[in-house]
C-alpha cells in the first residue's frame, strides 16, 4: 500500500491510496485538493502491477514530478508531486520514512520605504530622477532585455474575472471566506491609495506602493503599451535606495508568458530555477522571486505588472499571486478610469472649440466622426467671407472702451448665428473683422451660394441692429464684405498647445482684399465666386481692381440682390 503526504495553503494532511485515486479542487475526487489553481479533476494516482502510476487529464497548470512536467509517470517512495500551489509526497508502505518539508516560517509584517518616483515613459530605458532630500542621488533605468528563450512557467493562475460576493447567511466554506477577505483587503488598500486621483502616472506610483504594504517585493514596474502599440516602462519603484547607475532588467521570458495566456505567473528563486537557466537578464541581478500579472480590460491586455525580491527564495507564494492579481484588477480598472476621464476631458474641450467655430449640426457630424478634420492639412475648395467695420479704429478712440467691447459682443452674436445657419464655419474674429468658411471642414455642392446668402442676411441684421442702437440713443455701424472662392489649404495650424483650424492660401488672401476694397454696405465678389451663382443673385460689374499683393487686377462685382435660390438637388 501507499500514502500521499500533502503539503498545501491549509497545512500538512496524510492520505491513504486505494486502487484507483483521482486528485482534484472538486469534492467528488477521491482526495480534495483546496487549491483555487487546481483542476477540478487534476489527475490520477493507480495501482498499476506491483507499482504506482500518475497521469495527469489535461489540467491547465499541469502536473509536475520531482520539478518535471509530466503527462504520465511511475512512480517511487519519496517523489515529490506538485499540482498547482500544493506539494504531495509519494510513499510506499514499509519503506523508509520521508519527511515533508516543514511549511515556511511566517514572513514579519512588511513596512513600505519611501520609493523613487516614476519613470518617463518615452523610451525602454529610462533614467530615474534623484531620490529623496537626504537620500543619494541616483540613476535607474529600466530595461526589457531581448534575446529570451521561452521558459516554462510553472505556476500561472488565470485571470481572476470573479469578484462577486455571497451574502452572509450563504457562506460555509471558510476557504471561500479567506479568499473573499483577502479581495476586499487588496480592493480597500488601492481604493484607499489612489483616492480621487486621475493622473495615471500618480496612479501607478501609489498602486506599487500599495502593493509592497500588501506582498513582501523589493521593486515594482509598471509595463503600458504606447501609441505605438510597444510595451514601455511607466513607473518603477523601489523600497530601498539603489546604487548609483544600476539597472532594473526585465525578462521577455516572463513577459512573453503573460502576454500569451493573459495570466499571472510566479517564479520561485528565478536565480537558481532550471526552467530560466537561459533567462539571462533574472540570473545577473540574482532576483530569486518575481511575479507578474496583467492588467486587462475588455479582455485584453493594456500592461503588465511586476514585483521582485531580491532577499531569498521563494519569497512570494501562490497567495501572493493571487493577492497581487486582485491589486492588477483593481489598478486597471483606476487606470482605464483615468484613461476614460482624460479622454472625456480631450472630447470636452474638442466640443467645446467645434461648437464654436461650427453650427451645431455640423459640430455635431465632427465630434461624431463622420466628417474627418485632418489634423496635417488638406486641399480643398472653399468660399471665404471677410467682414469688417469700416471706421472702426477712429470709433474705438472716440468712445469708452467697455461699450466697445459691449457693441462688438452684440454684433459677433448677430452674426455668427447667421453664419451657423448657413452651415458655415466661424474660423476666427481679428479685430472687428469676421473670417468665415463655407466649405471647410464641411462641404456642400452650394457652398459659394451659402456664402453669398450669408452676406445679404448679415447687411439685413446689421439693419436691425442699428435701429436699436439708434433708439438708444447710440452711434450706427457700416460693414464691408469680401468673399472668394478657390482651393486652400485647410486643417489644424499653430503649436502643440495651441491648434486651430483654419485655412490658407492664396485664396484666403484675395477674399481679404476683397473686403478691405468694399465701401460701407458694399459686397464684393470674385469672378470665382461669381461663376458659381450667377444664375442665384443680381451684380453689377465694377472696374477691373487693382489689390495688394496682386501683379494683375481683379475682376470684381458688387452684389445687388438676390433673384433666386438652387434646387433641392443641388442645395443638399
Amino acid at each position: 500500500m501507499a500514502r500521499l503526504i500533502i503539503i498545501g495553503p491549509e497545512g500538512r494532511t496524510e492520505r491513504e491510496l486505494s486502487s484507483h485515486n483521482t486528485l482534484g479542487r472538486h469534492p467528488n475526487n477521491t482526495h480534495q485538493i483546496l487549491d483555487r489553481i487546481v483542476s477540478k479533476e487534476h489527475c490520477h494516482i493507480d495501482r498499476s502491477g506491483d507499482g504506482w502510476v500518475l497521469k495527469d487529464l489535461g489540467s491547465l497548470n499541469g502536473t509536475f514530478l520531482n520539478g518535471k512536467r509530466v503527462e504520465s509517470a511511475r512512480l517511487k517512495h519519496g517523489d515529490e508531486i506538485t499540482i498547482g500551489s500544493t506539494r504531495i509526497v509519494f510513499q510506499e508502505t514499509g519503506a523508509a520514512a520521508v519527511s515533508a518539508p516543514p511549511p515556511a516560517p511566517a514572513r514579519p509584517a512588511v513596512t513600505p520605504a519611501p520609493a523613487a518616483p516614476s519613470v518617463d515613459p518615452s523610451a525602454v530605458t529610462v533614467a530615474q530622477a534623484p531620490a529623496p532630500a537626504r537620500a543619494v542621488p541616483q540613476r535607474q533605468t529600466v530595461t526589457i532585455a531581448p534575446g529570451m528563450v521561452q521558459s516554462h512557467i510553472r505556476t500561472k493562475l488565470a485571470p481572476l474575472t470573479d469578484q462577486n460576493f455571497l451574502p452572509e447567511r450563504l457562506i460555509t466554506d471558510v476557504d471561500q471566506l479567506r479568499r473573499d477577505y483577502e479581495k476586499l483587503r487588496a480592493s480597500y488598500e488601492v481604493t484607499r491609495a489612489i483616492g480621487v486621483q486621475l493622473e495615471v502616472d500618480q496612479i501607478l506610483t501609489k498602486i506599487i506602493d500599495a502593493a509592497f504594504q500588501l506582498v513582501p517585493a523589493d521593486r515594482g514596474v509598471v509595463l503600458l503599451y504606447d501609441e505605438n502599440k510597444e510595451l514601455k516602462p511607466r513607473c518603477v519603484r523601489t523600497k530601498k535606495p539603489q546604487a548609483e547607475g544600476e539597472e532594473v532588467k526585465i525578462s521577455t521570458t516572463i513577459i512573453e508568458e503573460v502576454l500569451r495566456d493573459k495570466a499571472a505567473v510566479l517564479s520561485s528563486d528565478a536565480s537558481v530555477d532550471a526552467r530560466f537557466s537561459n533567462a539571462h537578464s533574472i540570473i545577473m541581478q540574482g532576483i530569486r522571486s518575481s511575479m507578474a500579472v496583467p492588467l486587462l480590460h475588455a479582455g485584453e491586455v493594456f500592461g503588465i505588472m511586476l514585483l521582485d525580491s531580491q532577499i531569498a527564495a521563494n519569497a512570494f507564494t501562490e497567495k501572493d499571486l493571487q493577492l497581487f492579481q486582485n491589486v492588477a484588477n483593481q489598478a486597471a480598472i483606476a487606470i482605464q478610469n483615468s484613461l476614460y476621464a482624460k479622454k472625456l476631458e480631450a472630447e470636452a474641450v474638442t466640443r467645446e472649440r467645434f461648437q464654436r467655430l461650427l453650427s451645431p449640426a455640423i459640430a455635431e457630424q465632427v465630434l461624431s466622426g463622420s466628417v474627418e478634420v485632418k489634423k496635417y492639412g488638406e486641399l480643398r475648395e472653399t468660399t471665404v467671407l471677410f467682414s469688417d467695420i469700416r471706421g472702426f479704429t477712429s470709433m474705438s478712440e472716440r468712445s469708452d472702451a467697455r461699450a466697445i467691447v459691449d457693441m462688438l459682443n452684440d454684433y459677433f452674436e448677430r452674426m455668427v448665428e447667421i453664419i451657423f445657419e448657413y452651415e458655415g464655419t466661424l474660423d476666427k474674429f481679428v479685430g472687428d473683422e469676421i473670417m468665415a468658411l463655407f466649405g471647410a471642414p464641411v462641404s456642400h455642392p452650394n457652398d459659394p451660394y451659402r456664402a453669398v446668402k450669408t452676406a445679404l442676411r448679415m447687411m439685413e441684421a446689421l439693419e436691425e441692429f442699428n435701429r436699436e442702437r439708434e433708439e438708444r440713443g447710440e452711434k450706427t455701424i457700416q460693414i464691408g464684405i469680401g468673399i472668394n472662392t478657390g482651393e486652400v489649404i485647410a486643417g489644424y495650424l499653430g503649436s502643440s498647445r495651441a491648434l486651430e483650424y483654419t485655412v490658407i492660401g492664396d485664396a484666403v488672401n484675395t477674399g481679404a482684399r476683397l473686403c478691405s476694397a468694399a465701401k460701407a454696405g458694399e459686397i464684393l465678389i470674385s469672378e470665382h465666386t461669381y461663376a458659381k451663382v450667377r444664375d442665384y443673385f443680381s451684380v453689377e460689374e465694377l472696374p477691373p481692381t487693382h489689390v495688394k499683393g496682386k501683379a494683375e487686377a481683379l475682376k470684381i462685382y458688387r452684389v445687388t440682390g438676390e433673384i433666386g435660390a438652387p434646387s433641392a438637388a443641388v442645395a443638399g
